[in-house]
C-alpha cells in the first residue's frame, strides 16, 4: 500500500485535497482526521504539518509527500521534487527600509530575519555573502522595527503587508515556490504504484489546463483550422452528412480558447463548442 503525506492545514491543504479528489482518491471528511485508508486505490494518506512532510518522506517511513518547494529546500531533508503541481505559488524575496539595500551584495555584515533559515543561509552562501540569519516563526515584518534585523526575507504575494510595515522588496527573487510532489532521494521512482499516482495527478493538471473544442468547417478551410487547433498529437476530423463539411475535435489551452474560437469563426468555422475535461491520460 502506497503511503502518502498530505498537508493538514494552511494554503497547501485545501488545493492538495481537491487535486487528490479529482484524481480519484478518497479524502478525509473531517479536519481532525490524521490518517485515512483508501482501500480501492491501495493508498494510505497521512495528514501532517506541511513543514514536517519532507522529514517524514526522507526517513523512508512514507513513500510520497505533497508540500511546498520552499519547505522542502528549507528542511535540508534527503528528499527531492518529482512533480510540480501548479498551485500555492509564491515568491521569496528580501525586504528592508527604503534605501537600506538594493541587492544581495548589500547584505554583507547585516542581520536577516526569516522563517526560512535554510533557504536564506543557502542563498547567501551561494552568493558568497557573510551575513547573520535570525530565525523567527512568523510576523517577520516587525523584526526591523524592533531592531532584531536590518533585513527580512519572506514570501511575497501582493507586497501589501510589507508596504504597511514601511518596507520594500529589493534585488532578485531568492526563489519561486509552488506545491510539489516529493520522494526520498535514491528511492525507486519507477515503482508502478508511484507512477500510477503521478499519472493521475498529471491527468488532473492537463484537465485543468486544456478544454476540448469541437467545431464544423468547410473542407477547403480545414488546413487553416487545424493550424489553429493542432491538438496534442493531431485533431480528430470526421466527415459530416452535408458534403464539403467536416467536424473537428481537438484539445486546446483553456486560457487561449476564446481567442481560438474568434479565429476559427473568422475563417468560416461554425458550431464552435468547448467542454471541460475532467480527467485524462497522455
Amino acid at each position: 500500500m502506497l503511503r502518502i503525506a498530505v498537508p493538514n492545514k494552511g494554503s497547501l491543504s485545501g488545493p492538495a485535497a481537491d487535486m487528490l479528489h479529482e484524481a480519484g482518491y478518497q479524502q478525509r471528511r473531517e479536519s481532525k482526521e490524521l490518517r485515512i485508508v483508501d482501500p480501492v486505490n491501495e493508498v494510505e494518506f497521512f495528514y501532517l504539518r506541511p513543514r514536517d512532510i519532507a522529514i517524514y518522506v526522507s526517513s523512508g517511513r512514507l513513500d510520497i509527500g505533497i508540500t511546498g518547494r520552499d519547505l522542502l529546500i528549507d528542511s535540508a531533508a534527503s528528499a527531492e521534487e518529482i512533480l510540480p503541481l501548479g498551485f500555492a505559488r509564491s515568491t521569496f524575496r528580501f525586504a528592508s527600509k527604503p534605501g537600506a539595500a538594493s541587492s544581495v551584495e548589500d547584505l554583507k555584515g547585516k542581520t536577516v530575519a526569516t522563517s526560512y533559515e535554510g533557504i536564506v543561509a543557502g542563498h547567501l552562501a551561494d552568493n558568497g555573502i557573510d551575513a547573520s540569519v535570525v530565525h523567527l516563526d512568523g510576523a517577520v515584518e516587525t523584526a526591523i522595527e524592533l531592531g532584531v534585523a536590518e533585513v527580512i526575507a519572506d514570501v511575497v504575494e501582493t507586497g501589501t503587508s510589507l508596504r504597511n510595515a514601511g518596507l520594500e522588496v529589493f534585488g532578485e527573487p531568492i526563489m519561486k515556490s509552488e506545491a510539489v510532489v516529493i520522494r526520498r532521494k535514491g528511492a525507486e521512482v519507477e515503482e508502478p504504484k508511484v507512477q500510477q499516482f503521478l499519472r493521475r495527478l498529471q491527468g488532473v493538471l492537463v484537465a485543468r489546463t486544456y478544454v476540448m473544442m469541437d467545431y464544423d468547417c468547410r473542407v477547403e478551410q480545414l488546413e487553416k483550422a487545424v493550424a489553429l487547433t493542432p491538438g496534442l498529437e493531431s485533431p480528430t476530423v470526421s466527415p459530416l452528412h452535408n458534403e464539403g463539411w467536416v467536424a473537428v475535435r481537438a484539445m486546446v489551452p483553456a486560457k487561449e480558447a476564446q481567442r481560438i474560437m474568434d479565429d476559427l469563426y473568422d475563417i468560416g468555422a461554425r458550431a464552435i463548442l468547448t467542454t471541460a475535461i475532467h480527467a485524462c491520460r497522455l
